[in-house]
């Protein structure tokens, strides 16, 4: 069941829009921005709903249900980077995007329609990295950092220094990179990018919210792209003897034992060939015979 409203805390002139359960899934942490000229909301989540705060322009940090549930109270124009933009222009899109079996895709586009409220939004306009929105007074720059998926942005606010990192949420599930348009390769490239960004506060979307400080921004990404490492040693550990890519899946690198559902094998398929290619880059891994791999 839906639990409405959201908690504002401030940091300097921006205001995070703490969702339930301190925004952990369904829900998520919005961002209100006020300039002198204009205002702001970056992720609408699913605690916007039927209270949401006015806007004169939203930013979508990448096209997942748990960002857009609140776009649906908005007709101010919604920007994404361009590379998540037709997801947010058709829910079927975004639907497919999560690359799971076609009845699970069915079922999937209903969630979204249903439970987040999505409808099409072939309004939404496309950044890039780089573009700057001044609000008057305040600006907000995007920072792309995809890996997530392909379009994943933050934000840069000034002169506050806060910093909007979304998904690159410093949980102890880890780095999330199983969805169709998602990379390993630039989520790591995406983390290296935010400790280059010195800012006062990090904010997140979910559970661990606001950090405050380089240095302990630092420390927590260390302990976040660390679950990566480990799901490196599992799988070099499972590797003593070959194994197929649906052996891997089985054995599991992202999901615990009792996770069911139709998203579990694809993402986990997914996730083993990313660290399966980076392995045998840095020559750790070799195949020895046809789809079948072992550790050096």
């Amino acid at each position: 069941m839906l639990t409405p409203g959201y908690t504002e805390v401030t940091y300097g002139a921006v205001t995070v829009l703490v969702g339930a359960e301190r925004g952990a899934y369904p829900y998520a942490n919005s961002v209100l921005v006020r300039g002198t000229a204009e205002t702001l909301v970056i992720d609408p989540s699913l605690s916007l709903v039927g209270s949401a705060p006015p806007a004169d322009a939203i930013l979508v940090s990448h096209a997942h249900e748990d960002h857009v549930a609140g776009l649906g109270s908005y007709e101010a124009p919604v920007h994404a980077h361009e590379k998540d933009l037709a997801a947010l222009h058709s829910r079927a899109v975004m639907a497919a995007g999560y690359g799971l079996p076609p009845d699970a895709t069915e079922r999937v586009d209903l969630m979204l329609r249903d439970e987040f409220h999505i409808r099409d939004r072939p309004d939404a306009t496309a950044f890039t990295d780089g573009t700057v929105f001044d609000l008057g007074g305040r600006t907000v720059t995007v920072v792309h950092l995809p890996g997530h998926t392909a379009g994943h942005c933050g934000f840069l606010i000034e002169p506050d220094g806060f910093l909007y990192v979304a998904d690159i949420d410093l949980t102890s599930f880890g780095p999330f990179y199983g969805d169709v348009g998602s990379s390993l390769l630039d989520f790591e490239a995406s983390v290296r990018r935010c400790r280059e960004i010195g800012a006062r506060w990090y904010g997140t979307a979910h559970q661990k919210g606001v950090i405050e400080g380089a240095s302990e921004f630092s420390r927590r990404l260390d302990a976040f792209v660390g679950v990566v490492e480990k799901r490196d040693t599992t799988l070099l550990a499972f590797l003593e003897e070959p194994r197929t890519v649906e052996e891997i899946a089985e054995r599991r690198l992202v999901y615990r034992p009792h996770v069911e559902g139709a998203h579990v094998k694809p993402v986990e398929r997914r996730t083993a060939v990313q660290h399966l290619d980076r392995l045998i880059g840095a020559g750790l891994v070799t195949e020895v015979e046809g789809g079948r791999f072992r550790a050096r």
